[in-house]
């Protein structure tokens, strides 16, 4: 708003969406998240460096979702990956934290290090040692959060009291291929449905549940569960009745005996 960056939007929906976005040499950076929240969809890594790169841009990626478990951008062709560390790579809900990794120690990766320096974003002693202890399990807890999102996923997609479930594990999901062919034998264990009605209906079938507890964060052991409306208030694009699920480590039966309740 200050022009000193402008940004131009695409739909990670459309495969065909990003390269027209770009500018080439206007355009510095190309930012993706994959699979994208609220809705999963999932941007194809290998051709979004590739259209960034012919066009004189580096690439960036907020892998958080993924985690290094199943996708590892720098060998798909990235930049600079960014992960939320308070997530996954944490993954105990008790950290604040970020990471920055990049393909080249070059003059943007030395400034980024000096802006941290100078604006003192670096992480005190206890939060990096919680950091560490929560990576050592860090692939257990990824695999079996994927493996219950999928069981879910497959539950749930023809559900009476849903309008569909979306998940990219599923093989209807428009992003399945591109899915399978980047991430590495799982997908993850974020997902969300869409309740048949409007926000009261969506509302009460959140209310009524028990084993999912809600907030606003995503990637630990706990499942949670967010009306993801009225959250990002009434100028969001996402719809009244999306409920986001960031599935945990419990018991895959308690989940979705949890979930058949509240749905009613």
């Amino acid at each position: 708003s200050r022009g000193r960056i402008s940004v131009t939007l695409f739909d990670p929906a459309d495969p065909d969406a990003l390269e027209p976005a770009i500018r080439p040499g206007e355009t510095e950076l190309v930012w993706i998240e994959t699979p994208a929240n609220p809705t999963w969809d999932v941007v194809d890594i290998r051709k979004a460096a590739e259209a960034a790169h012919r066009a004189g841009a580096i690439l960036g990626v907020d892998s958080t979702v993924a985690s290094p478990v199943l996708t590892r951008p720098l060998e798909l062709g990235v930049d600079i990956v960014f992960h939320s560390a308070t997530k996954y790579l944490n993954g105990h809900s008790d950290v604040l934290a970020g990471a920055l990794i990049t393909r080249n120690a070059d003059e943007r990766w030395k400034q980024a290090i000096r802006l941290r320096l100078l604006m003192g974003s670096l992480l005190a002693p206890m939060p990096a040692w919680m950091l560490m202890r929560g990576m050592r399990t860090l692939p257990v807890r990824v695999r079996q959060a994927s493996a219950n999102a999928l069981a879910i996923a497959e539950r749930f997609k023809d559900h009476p009291g849903l309008e569909g479930v979306l998940y990219p594990g599923l093989s209807d999901h428009r992003g399945h291929e591109t899915a399978k062919s980047q991430m590495d034998s799982a997908f993850g264990g974020m997902m969300s449905i869409l309740v048949k009605g409007g926000m009261e209906e969506t509302s009460a079938v959140i209310k009524r549940l028990k084993v999912f507890i809600p907030a606003t964060s995503l990637g630990g052991v706990e499942s949670l569960v967010e009306h993801r409306k009225i959250i990002e208030g009434p100028d969001s694009p996402v719809p009244d009745n999306l409920i986001r699920l960031s599935i945990g480590i419990e018991a895959v039966e308690d989940l979705i005996s949890d979930l058949e309740q509240a749905l009613g």
